[in-house]
């Protein structure tokens, strides 16, 4: 259940995923699964069941894929991922999508704080918003390995509001997938959907996005 807001209720603090909602990572995250899968011997699951998997950890990917696959065998492809990550990842260097830089210069201009919550490793989180020039907007990472839970799990963003010290009705998250809505939803947050990422609009609508925007610009009219 969403808390009830009143005009003077004013954002702080704006959570962002990072995968298909700043970085536009979908097809480099498909082929590194499926390089993971080749180096291995599995067979190569199609391009739309790797994206299907973007916002989950790497372990419960490979889980979803091969529902044969035991834990300790899911563990062993996550470490490979992580070593041709490392190998590879100058060339994994995603693109923005239209208008997040600018957006998030806007935020900041605005006095508004900034942070990432993903399914990502922090380390690679912090490599790549180094590598893409946005390291100074961002105040705050939690990755995979920071919760004990991860998405739909509210944990992670009320990690992140304790470590700021903000309140949950003065933060928003913003991601493309049904479960960073949930992840707000259940933080008890106000919630904004893009659907120029992985997800799509009916999922995103389903899940309690408390607003849907097809441009990262629009975020501004939302806060």
């Amino acid at each position: 259940m969403h808390p009830v807001f009143d005009d003077v209720t004013m954002t702080e603090l704006v959570i962002f995923d990072f995968d298909g909602t700043l970085g536009d990572t979908r097809q480099k995250i498909v082929s590194m699964l499926q390089r993971v899968m080749r180096e291995r011997g599995l067979p190569v699951a199609p391009d739309y069941a790797c994206a299907a998997t973007i916002g989950i950890p790497l372990t419960g990917a490979f889980l979803r894929l091969f529902p044969g696959m035991t834990e300790t065998e899911a563990e062993e492809c996550t470490e490979t991922y992580r070593v041709l990550f490392e190998r590879h990842r100058k060339e994994l260097i995603p693109e923005l999508f239209p208008h997040v830089r600018e957006t998030l210069e806007q935020l900041k201009n605005n006095g508004i704080r900034m942070s990432i919550a993903s399914s990502r490793t922090s380390a690679s989180l912090w490599a790549f918003l180094d590598d893409m020039g946005l390291k100074g907007y961002f105040e705050y990472v939690i990755g995979a390995q920071d919760c004990a839970e991860h998405k739909p799990s509210a944990l992670p963003v009320l990690a992140t509001l304790e470590r700021l010290n903000v309140r949950r009705e003065r933060a928003v998250v913003v991601g493309d997938m049904p479960v960073d809505i949930l992840m707000g939803c259940n933080a008890g947050c106000r919630t904004v959907a893009v659907t120029y990422g992985n997800g799509n609009r009916a999922d995103l609508i389903e899940a309690g996005a408390d607003y849907v925007i097809d441009d990262i610009r629009e975020l501004l009219q939302h806060l």
